[in-house]
């Protein structure tokens, strides 16, 4: 459950999941059960198919210890040209993945909220500019402006709640309550900015969405989704993973070279659907006819036109205008297929051991899904969705007429050198959701970057230098990766003025590298008074959760979660945080800015990814102990 992965600083992708790779007959031949129902190849799409076939066998024999099984659809007007399962369902009972084999497709899962959020609106029960409040009155926050929230906000990663809270959110068996916990967690914590003010990802929102419909459907979310969807559109393949499922194909999570239980996800709006491509093709089908599917009407035409509609033209804070969240949707106007002047509805959704993809192409009457399981990002050769589904489209695209030639790759050279503006006010720390990076101007005019590794500073990027370039941005000698400072101005909720500095990130970050993107990856902080005598008693400890199930990934992969707090040298006045249920192969830090003696709160506003899933911590003493809260989490300070 996860937005687009933004690459901090590339090449070091971020791979956070919750939160998104000879000839194919060749390689078929000798990859175990590749192809499954899939026909004989519509000539129309003929050439397209093949491609497809071909990188997909790639990347099951590229990364044969994590990309076990891939699955795929194409869907054109009213007929699915295309489905096909490559490799194992099983790898470890060797069981071949079909096309009736279920994946859990992650955040992919959002765009089946949005859905239920337009028909409770077509019954008149749900307004989606109406405060949530009004329908959830349990529903609080420490920030008075959480009354303001809405179900537009929510659907749109404009809420400005914190982020995900991740207790028991993934798990080999499933775990109830998830939603209800998280909603609880809310009430002890502030907003990360004003609802509507910035877009960035949050799943959250999804999860209040999810407890919004059972309050207004009288029913469970799942059991509602079931009978005004799933149901209703023949999904007879999909499924919210609520107990053990009795039968049916499912691929199993596959790692490293090693194969685990059933994964199950228990954020359920958020991320916790199982289905086959073929099944969201008849999601897609109906998307496609605005709403109705073989002549009944599920949902109005303008709530399909509501959930494709840009929802960002109104942000106050919005340095990236080119990714346009939708309702439901990661984005309106997919910058991959946009390259190629065509709009494409697009959702990517990623779980602890699955990557998904699913676009629909309005105008084109085109629709696609793969999913399969995460490959390593760090080899050229493994499974990708996201540059997959984009190649598959396009070849598509111009396979049948629509477009003359593929987009050309984004392949730019460094423009000349040029005279700097300075770096007087940009140099410093620039803080996100997991990585502080620190800026230093150097003596010939360039900058460099580097990243805390919880003891130092590491040079990034190989130790690349930035220089100052005709087009305006900082180029190093390493690709068309270039960087610059922007700044944003306006007022808070009080009228008093506001000032954002961030490190913005430009280049081929997502898809098949047809297009560029621009994306902020920190925020300048600021410096504060030295931390008091009762923070400063608190760094160097380790605080272990004692409230996490003993069946989650965390638990059974990493052990027990835990959190440690330190500080920056170079602020002082800060509170780093790493919480190990978040580390992703190398551990992840927060700079959180000290609200009173036992709070600490978020110092960012990021929009799109980098400013995601923020920390509020509250210390509290009962019994003469101290515990401490993170989100939905409860910790103890570790013995020894």
């Amino acid at each position: 459950m996860r937005a687009p992965p933004v690459p901090a600083h590339p090449p070091s992708a971020s791979r956070r999941q919750f939160l998104g790779y000879g000839g194919a007959g060749v390689l078929a031949s000798v990859l175990p059960g590749c192809g499954g129902g899939d026909g004989p190849t519509p000539a129309a799409y003929a050439q397209t198919i093949e491609w497809g076939r071909q990188e997909i066998a790639r990347a099951l024999a590229g990364d044969p210890g994590n990309a076990a099984a891939v699955s795929i659809a194409l869907l054109k007007n009213d007929t699915v040209v295309w489905q096909q399962a490559f490799g194992r369902a099983s790898v470890q009972d060797n069981v071949t993945a079909t096309v009736l084999t279920r994946f859990n497709i992650g955040s992919v899962s959002k765009v089946l909220a949005a859905l239920a959020a337009m028909i409770l609106r077509d019954r008149g029960l749900l307004d989606l500019d109406a405060p949530v409040a009004r329908y959830l009155p349990g529903f609080t926050m420490l920030s008075p402006e959480y009354a303001q929230i809405t179900t537009r906000h929510l659907l749109s990663h404009s809420s400005g709640l914190p982020g995900t809270s991740m207790r028991d959110a993934f798990a080999f068996e499933p775990i109830p309550g998830y939603a209800a916990h998280a909603e609880a967690a809310l009430a002890d914590q502030h907003l990360k900015h004003l609802p509507g003010e910035l877009a960035v990802y949050c799943n959250d929102g999804f999860t209040m969405v999810e407890r919004l419909v059972a309050a207004l459907a009288r029913q469970d979310y799942a059991s509602f989704v079931q009978a005004n969807v799933l149901t209703p559109l023949d999904m007879a393949d999909s499924s919210f993973l609520t107990k053990k499922p009795a039968g049916g194909s499912f691929a199993l999570p596959y790692s490293n070279g090693r194969q685990y239980p059933q994964e199950f996800v228990n954020p359920l709006a958020t991320g916790g659907l199982t289905a086959t491509p073929g099944d969201m093709m008849k999601l897609a089908r109906m998307l496609l006819e605005r709403g109705v599917y073989q002549s009944r009407r599920i949902v109005s035409a303008d709530g399909i036109a509501q959930m494709g509609t840009d929802q960002t033209t109104g942000l106050a804070i919005n340095p990236s205008p080119e990714w346009m969240w939708g309702l439901g949707w990661d984005s309106v106007r997919h910058p991959g297929l946009a390259a190629a002047g065509i709009r494409a509805w697009q959702k990517n959704g990623g779980t602890t051991f699955f990557s998904s993809d699913f676009y629909v192409l309005p105008d084109q009457r085109l629709a696609l899904m793969v999913t399969g399981n995460t490959g390593n990002a760090q080899l050229a050769d493994t499974y990708r969705a996201g540059a997959l589904a984009e190649g598959v489209l396009l070849r598509a695209l111009v396979e049948d007429g629509t477009i003359r030639a593929l987009p050309p790759r984004v392949a730019r050279a460094a423009p000349p050198v040029a005279t700097s503006p300075g770096l007087a006010d940009a140099v410093g720390i620039y803080a996100n959701y997991n990585q502080p990076t620190r800026v230093t101007a150097n003596q010939d005019g360039s900058f460099s970057l580097s990243s805390w590794n919880g003891t130092a500073w590491q040079p990034m990027n190989g130790g690349a230098t930035y220089r100052y370039r005709g087009d305006g941005w900082w180029w190093g000698n390493d690709g068309p990766i270039s960087y610059r400072f922007e700044v944003v101005s306006g007022t808070d909720a009080n009228g008093q003025p506001t000032r954002y500095r961030y490190l913005m990130l430009r280049g081929p970050l997502f898809g098949a590298g047809y297009t560029e993107t621009t994306l902020p990856v920190g925020q300048q902080v600021l410096p504060l008074p030295p931390l008091g005598a009762a923070w400063q008693a608190r760094l160097g400890k380790t605080w272990t959760v004692t409230n996490e199930a003993a069946t989650t990934m965390p638990s059974t992969l990493s052990g027990t979660p835990y959190a440690t707090l330190g500080g920056l040298p170079e602020l002082p006045g800060y509170i780093l945080v790493r919480n190990s249920s978040y580390d992703d192969g190398t551990p992840e830090y927060q700079l959180l800015a000290p609200l009173s003696a036992d709070r600490a709160g978020m110092a960012v506003k990021i929009p799109a990814n980098a400013g995601r899933d923020l920390y509020e911590l509250h210390f509290a003493t009962a019994g003469g102990k101290e515990t401490l809260t993170i989100g939905s989490w409860t910790y103890e300070a570790s013995v020894g």
